[in-house]
């Protein structure tokens, strides 16, 4: 289950991951590729020395009057800084120049994988099967316009499946919106209803406050992912000029940037709790399990199925379907053999049938969420 605090881990490699085989292998291919990888280390060695010999641990400290950094790098680092002490450990990225800031404060965090996708639908499922499989929030990446419209689809599978997915789009500030500036759409709540929750991040204005309010709205979205109901949840970010750390910039944030001592969160909130509310079974006989699709600990299915007997049934897509073999749905089992009186489902019965001729109490329960 993912929790608010970091877990114990070997710091993973800061690096533009690029799939060969998402690619192609050809020697032109993986030429081009190689180059853009050199580019990125070179980078990240480049803006870690900007930032001060203390970057490896905690890339935002060093900053102050005698080395100060445009706001729209501050804002960029401190974001990144705090997702990773809430547990933050891959995050794609689909480039364009608006997303500059979050792009290079990834890459230069050594806690943080990077992948890199040009197709921002592609790169938003990669995160999506990503944070599938870790149950961690996993963070995508992309600039303003259009680009973001196309993690939609993304966002609705988090949303139905219950996958945690930090998306994070970046914007022209307000003078530019509505003006007839390129790539710039009304990114205002884009995702409608299905995200947990969507926060306008604002400019990064250097006014007293801004990086404690900065730090616990990470806080706030890590924990509207992760907590009593998954899904996605949505911040829209936007920078001003210079998108670089080294472009030449009117006001210079000089402010401290540092997060908590021991690379605790900004807010600390006790992840979920590991055990599901126990649940009362009918006083009934006989019964079925039926589990359906999610990525969810099969381990209490599999004891009320030894317990009382009941046969467990499983979709493919489900987590029982491996360790247990099950049919895959429940029309595959025999009509006259067992003749349950009621029948028990987990998750989401996407592709459960029901057994025709057959009338039986059901009741779904989605665990940690509703009914």
């Amino acid at each position: 289950m993912a929790t608010s605090g970091r877990a114990a881990r070997p710091p993973a490699r800061a690096v533009a991951h690029l799939d060969a085989a998402a690619h192609g292998t050809d020697q032109g291919t993986d030429d081009r590729y190689s180059r853009i990888r050199e580019r990125a280390d070179g980078h990240r060695d480049t803006t870690r020395k900007e930032a001060g010999a203390s970057l490896p641990d905690r890339p935002v400290q060093g900053t102050g009057p005698e080395n100060p950094m445009n706001p729209s790098t501050a804002l960029a680092r401190v974001l990144v800084d705090e997702l990773a002490r809430c547990g933050l450990e891959e995050a794609v990225v689909a480039p364009g120049s608006r997303s500059t800031p979050l792009a290079l404060a990834l890459v230069a965090h050594p806690d943080v994988r990077v992948h890199v996708r040009v197709d921002e639908r592609s790169a938003s499922f990669l995160a999506l099967g990503l944070a599938r499989a870790s149950r961690l929030p996993v963070a995508v990446v992309c600039t303003s316009g259009t680009a973001a419209a196309n993690f939609h689809p993304a966002v609705m599978e988090a949303d139905e499946s219950g996958v945690p997915l930090l998306v994070l789009t970046a914007d022209r500030p307000p003078e530019l919106r509505g003006t007839g500036a390129n790539q710039t759409v009304d990114q205002i709540g884009l995702y409608g209803g299905a995200v947990r929750m969507f926060a306008e991040v604002g400019t990064p204005d250097p006014v007293p406050g801004m990086v404690p309010y900065w730090r616990s709205l990470v806080c706030r979205a890590w924990s509207s992912a992760v907590h009593r109901r998954p899904g996605p949840v949505h911040l829209n970010v936007a920078f001003r000029d210079p998108l670089t750390p080294d472009g030449p910039s009117a006001v210079a944030w000089t402010a401290p940037l540092e997060g908590r001592v021991g690379d605790r969160p900004w807010i600390d909130r006790p992840g979920p709790s590991a055990e599901p509310a126990p649940y009362v079974l009918p006083d009934v006989e006989r019964g079925v399990i039926v589990c359906g699709d999610g990525d969810y600990d099969p381990v209490p299915f599999l004891a009320l199925s030894e317990s009382t007997g009941w046969p467990l049934l499983a979709e493919p897509t489900s987590t029982p379907a491996g360790p247990v073999r099950c049919p895959p749905t429940a029309s595959c089992w025999p009509r006259r053999a067992f003749a349950p009186s009621t029948r028990r489902s987990w998750w989401s019965a996407s592709v459960a049938r029901t057994c025709p001729g057959r009338s039986w109490p059901t009741c779904g329960v989605r665990p940690g969420t509703s009914w």
